[in-house]
């Protein structure tokens, strides 16, 4: 039986695509290929960093303030560095960071109103 190893994509509608893919390169240093698009390897993930694919309760309020159906995590290697960067760019935060056993989380409104959730993982993998 074949299964899901990992995020292949995100793909999603912006008013502006080529405006937003410059400014994740400008303020996270996203990488764009010759096409335009962003390609993230896996071997670039830090070691207590994975891809989590969770459905949402229709009536979640988890990724308000946006009206979005969609919120987006993108791993961090310095959350703290990574929410000033955005700030400096025009994004407004959302909330204030949360430090868990599970890494640090931060939370921005991007320039399209999408909220994205920022992730610095733990050094030490919960569990192990």
């Amino acid at each position: 039986m074949a299964r899901v190893l990992g995020l292949g994509g995100l793909f999603f509608k912006s008013k502006d695509p080529k405006a937003l893919t410059a400014w994740y390169g400008k303020w996270l240093n996203i990488p764009v290929d010759e096409h335009g698009y962003v390609v993230l390897k896996p071997d670039g993930m830090p070691k207590g960093g994975y891809t989590v694919w969770s459905p949402f309760s229709q009536d979640t309020e988890y990724f308000q303030p946006s009206d979005k159906a969609f919120m987006m995590n993108l791993i961090v290697d310095d959350l703290e560095q990574a929410l000033a960067q955005v700030v400096e760019g025009g994004a407004e935060l959302s909330g204030d960071p949360e430090d868990s056993e599970y890494g640090k989380f931060g939370w921005f409104i991007d320039p399209d109103g999408n909220k994205v959730e920022l992730w610095q993982p733990p050094e030490k993998i919960p569990g192990e």
